[in-house]
Parts: structure tokens; sequence; C-alpha cells
């Protein structure tokens, strides 16, 4: 049986899980060891959230092509893991969206639920933010 893990997991972290022990930290460490390109993604965004609701906006995107397949790889299994995305939300003390492997959006918590938020995560959005190329993404 072939097994399929998004994280690179040590034995000492998987003794903290089963002891009920694993730390947010611990647990964020791993991720940013495993999937670099996508924790490296989500800690610039964080980093330019401030300045961008300076400006006015209640949001900040990455809004293109990760670098390999492999950098796609990783923050669509950061994404899609709602631990792991989790986590990052907590850490960073924001909150995600995604629409693709292409954009991933981040909101300060009290912009959840506002107009740019919803505007972002609509269903007209997610229609006007496809290309061909992401049919396979």
């Amino acid at each position: 049986m072939e097994v399929s893990m998004s994280l690179t997991v040590t034995p000492q972290l998987v003794e903290a899980a089963s002891a009920g022990e694993l730390t947010d930290e611990a647990f964020l460490d791993c991720v940013r060891t495993s999937l670099p390109f996508a924790y490296e993604l989500v800690e610039r965004l964080a980093a330019e959230l401030g300045p961008a609701r300076a400006a006015g906006s209640d949001f900040t995107a990455f809004d293109g092509t990760p670098p390999t397949d492999s950098a796609g790889g990783q923050l669509l299994r950061a994404m899609a893991s709602t631990s792991i995305r989790s986590a990052l939300e907590r850490h960073f003390g924001v909150a995600l969206v995604f629409q693709n492997c292409h954009r991933v959006g981040m909101f300060g918590l009290d912009a959840v639920g506002g107009e740019q938020y919803r505007q972002f995560v609509s269903r007209e959005a997610q229609v006007l933010h496809q290309k061909p190329e992401l049919v396979n993404c």
C-alpha cells in the first residue's frame, strides 16, 4: 500500500501527536520545513497585509504562477488541508482564502465577511479568475 504525505514528519512529531502533545509551534515548524514555498508565501502576504490595509484594501493576494510544479503542489497541499491552513491563520492572525493554485488571498480577521472578502470568495470571482492553463493545477 502506497502512503501519500502532505508533510515530512519526524518520529518525534509522530510521538508528540500520538500522545496528544503536539504544539502549534512544532506543527508549524513541520509545515515550514515540509512546504517551504507555501509557508514563505503566507509569511510574505502577512508582511504585505499591513501596508495594503493602510492603503485602503482589506486584503493582499498572490496572483501568479508558482515557480515550479513542486511549489504549486506545496501551495495546494497547504491550502487544501484545514489543519495546515488553520495553523497558518492562527500563527499570522489572518484569514486565508483560496480560489485556485494561482490565487490565494489574505484578509485581516476583522475584514472577514466584509465587502472585499465577499467579492473575493464569490462564485463570480471564481469564474473570472479561471484560465485554461489552470485546468490541471
